[in-house]
């Protein structure tokens, strides 16, 4: 094992290779790490196609509520994970508590390809595949602290920002590999034999990758801190309560959630999931199209984790992260509306050229927040507005009192809206079949895309390598940017958590405010998004989501948290 400087005052050598010893650590972790990640996203990509195989006995939109709730399910678990496989790292240790880990994502995600569909066993088939989905992110909760802690440990002084920045790359690569396995196996397949039954290889290749994962981390040893502290009989006997239930330590956990974690969940999930939503569910991009966009951007821009990570060490985590913060910020706005001018011309003229207005009485309008996919909004506005956010229009809404049913104005067109509690047989009025085809007639005939057909000029990719185009390649650019963000903001989280808490409550201390931002605070945000959008009727409102906690996180890091690049975590550890 490569021997750890105890005192800042040893002299730090970044320029020397890495030992045998210490790429055999990083790798064990990484590796580990991406597999488990490739797990959780394989869900996410394919859930439309899940929805229909699991919820099949309800309707295609209330399926796809399911769906996504299921997938929302392992999002919310994840603080829980963190505090229970934190606690039991910080009392049995690093090495057997990450390895348990894996191996419950990786069997939860081999039983989810082999799991029978609705037809053939029932109820039973969503309820055991929602289960599977809370072990999924029970697992990916304690997974991330386990890998860092164990990494940032083994990390020669001075070297920490490096060392785990190589753990931040997996979520990228795993979603990346996520992404190649679906469209490797889909184009094998055929598309309408992937839906009946070529979903499942994805799931089930990773077997394969939990049998490496597991043999990897079979040979390695416990982290020295811990095994240090273990025999001085110095470990804590209540790591949660000792984390989390005195100011002394609970202040940390609440500087890296608001000062840190915040912004960086934000920043991350706007630069990877919210692009990819963006481009399929705004702008109309096909799956394959927005898939292979994404993809590529996360192949240029992955190596930014490692670079940020490197400069932390000479000047800082919080500079960098906070910058990244920033820089999101102020760039959010014109590059998503670059992004839509390119990708679809069609749709960016009619957002700027035709006036739509929902006119309606204040008190039948209501802020869509759904976070779980369960609400229901009946009235004639909310209808109004919920139609013209999945067609992304841009529209305004004039408050009158007492109009009701609420009216769409299209040019000079004006289509009345209807009620749910108050539908009848009465062919005057407007039906949610009449009501949606008016409208989307009107949309076309101003300019919009009409629903299911493709638009003109619309970004559309043949193959992998069909980006060297006018219209495809600074799609890739742009996206690119947003991906360099995030390593900005990721790529030195890992070191400034560690950082922040003593090893006796370094698990259970930085897992769970990690989790509750990335899991909650990033989670919600294409809900809140788009309630957002509905609110408003501007396609890019749902921005100020991120740029408004990413302001935050900037504000308290700058004020409140400590920069601790300097700090000898093995010397803290021997005065304590």
């Amino acid at each position: 094992m490569s021997t750890i400087p105890v005192s800042s005052a040893v002299p730090v050598d970044r320029k020397r290779p890495m030992t045998k010893e210490e790429r055999k650590v990083i790798l064990a972790s990484s590796a580990g790490t991406i597999f488990e990640w490739y797990d959780f996203y394989l869900y996410g990509a394919l859930a439309a196609i899940i929805g229909a195989q699991f919820f099949s006995s309800f309707p295609e939109a209330t399926r796809n509520v399911f769906a996504l709730l299921a997938f929302a399910a392992g999002f919310l678990v994840r603080p829980f994970g963190a505090l229970f496989f934190g606690r039991l790292g910080d009392l049995i240790g690093r090495k057997h508590t990450f390895l348990m880990t894996i191996l419950i994502m990786g069997l939860s995600t081999f039983v989810v390809g082999l799991l029978p569909s609705y037809e053939a066993i029932g109820w039973m088939a969503p309820v055991a595949l929602i289960v599977l989905r809370m072990l999924q992110g029970l697992a990916l909760g304690g997974e991330y602290g386990g890998a860092v802690v164990y990494v940032a440990e083994h990390a020669p002084q001075g070297r920490r920002g490096y060392f785990t920045s190589w753990i931040q790359t997996t979520a990228t690569l795993g979603l990346l590999l996520s992404l190649m396995v679906i469209l490797g196996v889909r184009t094998l397949t055929g598309e309408d034999a992937f839906k009946d039954w070529g979903w499942r290889i994805p799931f089930l290749l990773s077997i394969i990758l939990l049998g490496i994962s597991v043999w990897i981390r079979l040979q390695m040893e416990e982290s020295p801190a811990f095994k240090k502290m273990k025999e001085e009989g110095r470990q804590s006997k209540a790591p949660i309560a000792e984390a989390f239930g005195n100011w002394k330590n609970g202040k940390f956990a609440l500087m890296a959630l608001l000062g840190l974690v915040a912004g960086q969940a934000v920043v991350w999930y706007t630069g990877q999931f919210y692009a990819l939503f963006f481009l399929q569910s705004i702008l109309r991009v096909d799956m394959f199209s927005a898939n292979v966009l994404i993809a590529w951007s996360l192949v240029l821009g992955t190596a930014g984790f490692v670079f940020f990570g490197s400069l932390s060490d000479r000047i800082g985590r919080k500079k960098i992260i906070l910058a990244g913060c920033v820089l999101a910020a102020a760039t959010y706005f014109p590059v998503f509306k670059a992004i839509t001018a390119i990708a679809n011309p069609t749709l960016n003229a009619a957002q700027q050229n035709t006036k739509v207005v929902i006119v309606a009485d204040p008190h039948d309008c209501s802020f869509q927040f759904n976070p779980t996919g369960t609400a229901k909004f009946t009235s004639s506005c909310d209808i109004s507005k919920a139609l013209l956010a999945r067609s992304s229009v841009n529209y305004s809404v004039q408050y009158q009192p007492g109009a009701i049913p609420a009216k769409v104005m299209i040019g000079s067109t004006e289509i009345a809206s209807y009620e749910v509690a108050k539908l009848s047989g009465d062919a005057t009025k407007a039906t949610p079949a009449a009501f949606t085809k008016q409208v989307n007639d009107a949309l076309a005939a101003a300019g919009y895309p009409a629903p299911g057909k493709p638009a003109e000029g619309i970004v559309k990719l043949d193959g992998f390598f069909d980006i060297f185009n006018s219209q495809a390649f600074p799609l890739v650019l742009i996206l690119t940017y947003l991906v360099l963000l995030v390593t900005m903001v990721y790529g030195p989280i890992a070191a400034a958590l560690v950082e922040l808490f003593p090893t006796r409550i370094r698990y259970t201390g930085m897992s769970l405010p990690y989790h509750i931002g990335n899991g909650w605070f990033g989670g919600l945000m294409p809900a809140t998004a788009f309630a957002m959008i509905a609110q408003t009727g501007d396609p890019y409102y749902g921005l100020w989501y991120p740029i408004v906690i990413a302001l935050g996180t900037f504000v308290i890091g700058m004020l409140f948290v400590p920069e601790n690049k300097d700090k000898d975590i093995f010397a803290e550890q021997g005065a304590r």
